[in-house]
């Protein structure tokens, strides 16, 4: 395959994850606590929920969006599989523009930004070098036919993108509405990923690339993406790395999680029970967090 293939709405596959699911927190390795801590709240402008432990729960006030795991011994990652980016959605372009006024009153370094088509991005990474990208989704009505991965990216119009608030001066925290919108991971077979992600978890395909594939439910563009860029047959990322603890999908039907959690062990694929939920390992180990929505306040 040398080109992008884009199903179309109609070619969704049988099971199938509810549209109404979301993204919940996703759980990181770094090495030093006060470090990160500092940096998630001055460069994004999080709030802390709480520490304890040697973890650090992050977000706009209310729901996590990022936990952070210290170990101060864990090594950075290498050619292995694991995280490429996670990505925090912003509500609206506004946000977003308020986003890269604080990286830049911050003089947090950017790596690149984006224009997909379905949002604009703009990626960077944390002290530990875990990728992230901070994100705002156009309007559904006006995603490209293909969803931008025929043609790739485009570059990021950042003045336009700055107009949207033009004249106002930097915030020193993120407004409510921030939450996590998709993953990337690093595989060791796109193949197999595939036939996990989408024949066991659910997930419909949007796009097969040469190296990579992106799925999601309900017509989103993609809630994961996984590549095989660090080279064919990686192998997981060890105990100790720098990364991806877990991520996490809250499904708001307990059947639906029921059903998840029967079709993973009929296909002889280990589950633990965690949180309320279940946690699974993908070919390459990287593991997904499948809950309910817990009460606010917990």
């Amino acid at each position: 395959m040398t080109s992008a293939q884009t199903p179309s709405p109609s070619s969704t596959t049988a099971p199938t994850l509810p549209a109404t699911l979301r993204l919940g927190p996703v759980h990181v390795t770094v090495r030093d606590l006060d470090r990160s801590v500092a940096w998630y709240q001055d460069s994004l402008g999080l709030a802390v929920h709480g520490r304890d432990h040697g973890t650090a729960r992050l977000g706009t006030g209310r729901e996590d969006v990022v936990v952070l795991h210290e170990e101060p011994e864990a090594r950075l990652p290498g050619r292995e599989a694991g995280l490429y980016h996670y990505a925090l959605l912003y509500p609206t372009r506004e946000e977003l523009a308020r986003a890269a006024i604080r990286l830049a009153a911050t003089r947090t370094a950017v790596q690149g930004a984006s224009d997909h088509g379905t949002h604009e991005a703009i990626y960077l990474a944390d002290p530990d070098g875990n990728g992230l990208e901070l994100a705002a989704d156009r309007p559904r009505e006006r995603w490209p036919a293909s969803l931008g991965y025929a043609s790739g990216p485009a570059p990021l119009d950042l003045d336009d993108l700055l107009a949207t608030v033009a004249g106002e001066e930097p915030t020193p925290r993120v407004a409510p509405g921030l939450e996590v919108g998709h993953l990337h991971l690093h595989v060791g077979d796109v193949d197999e990923a595939l036939r996990f992600y989408r024949d066991v978890v659910g997930f419909e395909l949007m796009a097969r690339l040469p190296s990579a594939a992106f799925v999601s439910a309900g017509g989103y563009h993609h809630h994961l993406g996984f590549n095989a860029w660090r080279g064919e047959g990686v192998a997981p990322a060890q105990p100790g790395t720098v990364g991806l603890r877990h991520w996490t999908i809250v499904l708001d039907d307990p059947q639906a999680l029921a059903a998840l959690r029967d079709r993973i062990r009929a296909a002889g694929i280990a589950v633990e029970e965690r949180d309320g939920g279940v946690l699974v390992r993908d070919p390459s180990s990287n593991a997904t967090l499948f809950t309910l929505p817990k009460p606010l306040g917990l």
